[in-house]
């Protein structure tokens, strides 16, 4: 069976795009700015996201050098995430995304599929 294959894009809005994809980075990057670091309490602070999507996400964004892992020598052993200069730097992106996100769905709550999700109010 043939499938087409997409070209890889290499410019600014792809990279990221790519970055940032997955359902909840943009979340877990809000968190670790507000200061919630623990993957325990991150999964506290997600609802709908699992401890092992986390993981995986988190692994993701420190691979990309926008976040960083602190093991602390502890019993039990405690790890912490904090941004890196890349991921503080992400800040003013995810707060712009987040505006016109808001914005959006205001004035266009059902141009967007959202399965499973609760119908938007009338205003």
């Amino acid at each position: 069976m043939y499938v087409k294959k997409l070209p890889e894009l290499d410019y600014g809005v792809a990279t990221t795009i790519k970055a940032l994809g997955g359902k909840w980075k943009a979340c877990i990057l809000d968190c670790i700015h507000l200061g919630i670091r623990r993957p325990s309490e991150l999964c506290r602070n997600i609802p709908g996201a699992s401890l092992r999507v986390l993981s995986q996400q988190l692994k993701e964004l420190e691979a990309c050098h926008i976040v960083y892992k602190k093991v602390y020598a502890e019993v039990p052993l405690r790890v912490e995430y904090y941004l890196t200069s890349w991921g503080e730097s992400l800040w003013p992106v995810i707060v712009a995304m987040n505006e016109w996100g808001n914005a959006y769905l205001h004035h266009h709550c059902d141009s967007l599929p959202q399965p499973n999700a609760a119908p938007c109010e009338e205003s």
